[in-house]
């Protein structure tokens, strides 16, 4: 009996080293692999009016909206990106479509985040209206106006055109952020009209403490100016037969909006100080009418209602793969 238990005791002394190296072996677990510094952001969405600087893109009409933009983290404080974005547009050229490419870099230092980048709008399938060019132009355009039906209003086939910009958003604190931007083009709307647009924004995001578990909401607001410089031939008119030197104006907007998990539901009223005449001259908007909306650079008086004041409703979702889709 007493050598059975000292066998029993000895087995289990000699047992022990093993069974720590397999506790050990059980509880070290292996070090995480490393976060990877690829993602990707992607989002579409719907609204009432489709809005850019001021003036209607959409002509006062619902349109649709969807983008995709790969990113590569660098470092915590150094991406990289790339994307591509389409909207639906009713243009005066005919154009129903907007194609957008983009690519730039967005530095952070402390509670700033700067951007840098180029962007290039493709307006594809659009027709040229013009009488007095001759060729396509001609042969599409009013004869009894020489250009767009009804109005006389003549537009480029292609108002395709880049700009390059550079940004900086500024995190105060978790409920309110500002930030500033420019933006250059050597051709808006390949007008032949260079464009440098300036423009500051706020944003206050509700506490957190305030609202239902997983809802937001924030109100936010814009102000800009677009120095506009003068147009190619094409758009001469009676007083100007080199080009028409474009009304440089200012924009705003101010809205609110509600936010809850990848949805936010957005409203918000923009405006801008161009007047009818010279909203027409920078539009050549197709639905334009006679009201005696004359100005230097609109002697038709034809005025169009594009950069006037309007209220918008816009849904739309927005994701990136790291956070969303783990």
């Amino acid at each position: 009996m007493k050598k059975l238990v000292l066998s029993v005791l000895a087995a289990a002394v000699l047992a022990t080293p093993a069974l720590a190296a397999d506790l050990k072996m059980v509880t070290k677990a292996p070090p995480p692999p490393p976060p990877s510094p690829w993602d990707i952001a992607f989002g579409a969405g719907i609204t009432s009016d489709y809005i850019f600087r001021g003036i209607t893109q959409s002509n006062h009409k619902p349109s649709v909206a969807a983008y995709f933009e790969p990113r590569f983290n660098a470092t915590k404080d150094l991406q990289f990106y790339a994307g591509i974005s389409a909207e639906s547009i009713s243009f005066p050229n005919r154009a129903a479509v907007e194609v957008d490419y983009y690519a730039g870099v967005r530095p952070t230092f402390g509670p700033v985040q700067f951007d840098f980048g180029a962007w290039y709008y493709w307006y594809p399938g659009g027709t040229c209206f013009n009488l007095a060019q001759g060729g396509d132009c001609a042969a599409n355009a009013d004869l009894f106006t020489g250009g767009l039906p009804i109005n006389g209003n003549v537009i480029k086939s292609d108002l395709s055109f880049w700009e390059v910009y550079a940004k900086a958003n500024i995190t105060v604190n978790d409920q309110f952020g500002w930030g500033v931007a420019a933006y250059y083009s050597p051709s808006v709307l390949n007008s032949g009209a260079d464009g440098t647009y300036v423009a500051a924004n706020a944003k206050f995001t509700a506490p957190s403490t305030a609202l239902p578990a997983g809802w937001g909401a924030y109100l936010s607001g814009e102000v800009g100016h677009w120095f506009l410089g003068t147009s190619d031939s094409f758009y001469a008119v009676v007083g100007y037969p080199n080009g028409i030197p474009y009304k440089s104006y200012t924009t705003w907007n101010v809205g609110f909006g509600i936010t809850k998990s990848v949805f936010t539901l957005d409203f918000r009223y923009y405006d801008t100080d161009l007047n009818k005449g010279d909203c027409n001259a920078f539009t050549s908007d197709q639905n334009a009418r006679f009201n005696g909306s004359f100005t230097p650079i609109n002697p038709s008086g034809v005025g169009s209602n594009w950069c006037g004041s309007t209220f918008v409703v816009t849904g739309k979702f927005d994701l990136t793969a790291m956070t969303n889709l783990k």
